[in-house]
């Protein structure tokens, strides 16, 4: 008999930001494993992130539908990305792209992930994967230093082979990681209402 999984996230709503970087099939396995803490899983795609995971299987896994452009599951009035900020116990962008974390830095909203991102007033955990270059180049350290000043939380990534064919900084965060920092943040940010 298995040991049950610790419900650390029941009744608790996670917005899931997934960008396009090949480091998108990982973010399935964090979308399953939030869900089997309890958590209600809501995914926000790049239209780049659709090109290495469909939305259908993220639809599959969170059980919910996935959002992708600005005005997708309006709710009566109000577009459903900016819906889903209002309810978001947690915002975690996994993985963050280069490009992503610049827009998040300079609170650039062209895209339904973005703009709910802007909108978000609670906890954002952010956990980066790129090509090392990327990751190291001072407009990408400047960029996370900003958004570390305004209180994300950052889940550094890995060192190791990159799908590029390089080695260094930049592979995404193993899930367990990335899960605990989504774990911390809603335990410090407790529901008031």
């Amino acid at each position: 008999m298995s040991n049950p999984v610790p419900q650390t996230l029941a009744g608790r709503t996670v917005l899931l930001g997934v960008s396009g970087s090949i480091a998108a099939y990982k973010a399935c396995e964090l979308v399953r494993e939030c869900v089997k803490r309890g958590a209600e899983v809501h995914v926000l795609m790049t239209a780049n992130a659709a090109a290495f995971v469909t939305p259908l299987t993220f639809q599959t896994l969170s059980r919910n539908p996935v959002t992708q452009g600005l005005y997708d599951q309006i709710e009566e009035w109000k577009p459903g990305h900016i819906a889903l900020s209002d309810r978001g116990d947690v915002l975690c962008i996994a993985p963050a792209t280069a490009n992503v974390i610049a827009k998040l830095a300079c609170g650039l909203a062209d895209d339904a992930l973005t703009s709910a991102a802007l909108a978000y007033g609670g906890p954002l955990v952010i956990a980066p994967a790129m090509n090392s270059g990327m990751y190291a180049h001072p407009a990408t350290q400047g960029n996370l230093a900003v958004l570390r000043q305004r209180g994300a939380v950052i889940v550094e990534p890995e060192q190791g082979e990159l799908a590029c064919g390089t080695t260094g900084a930049g592979r995404l965060a193993p899930v367990p990681a990335i899960l605990a920092a989504i774990e911390q943040a809603v335990a410090a940010h407790p529901r008031t209402a």
